[in-house]
């Protein structure tokens, strides 16, 4: 029996042993990505192309509305002179037109995101890669990223890479 309790204590002792060192072991970090991307140089050019874009998209949506209004107004000026036939020809195109700019402003957004995605993937494979490098060179077991709202809390403990993802790409 006392060799049982002598084991089971041994055991505990050694559990225990191995619990500090694995705790003491783990080494954790977080990042604001969001910050560092908006840091990047790459970040300044890439926004100020998807607002050409944004703009270029904005303004031939202003041209439809006004194509549209001046056809309603025509519309709504003569709409006792119009025949049946000629008033619902009139309607026709007007429902026409209204559909084509309902199915651009869909595919304005779809064609944003699409470029916006496709201008901003090479700067987060970018920071991806530095703070991986960071992460690797520092020891670090976990980083966490607190600009995707995913971590809830951080302790004292964790550790900011991001002054030191910012000097390893020469950002200020």
């Amino acid at each position: 029996m006392k060799n049982s309790i002598k084991i089971l204590l041994t055991l505990v002792v050694l559990f225990l042993g191995f619990t500090v060192q694995a705790q003491s072991q783990i080494k954790l970090g977080h990042i604001n990505s969001q910050e560092l991307m908006a840091a990047m140089p790459e970040s300044d050019s890439a926004q100020k192309t998807l607002e050409a874009t944004a703009q270029q998209i904005e303004q031939t949506m202003e041209q439809l509305q006004v194509e549209f209004n001046q056809k309603y107004e025509t519309y709504a000026n003569n709409l006792n002179t119009y025949t049946d036939l000629v008033r619902a020809t009139k309607e026709s195109e007007l429902q026409d037109l209204q559909d084509r700019i309902q199915q651009f402003q869909q595919t304005a957004q779809q064609e944003i995101q699409k470029q916006r995605n496709k201008l901003f993937q090479p700067i987060r494979d970018k920071a991806t890669k530095f703070i991986n490098q960071v992460a690797e060179e520092n020891g670090f077991t976990y980083i966490f990223d607190v600009g995707s709202g995913a971590i809830v809390y951080a302790a004292e403990g964790t550790v900011d890479i991001l002054p030191m993802v910012k000097t390893k790409m020469g950002i200020k």
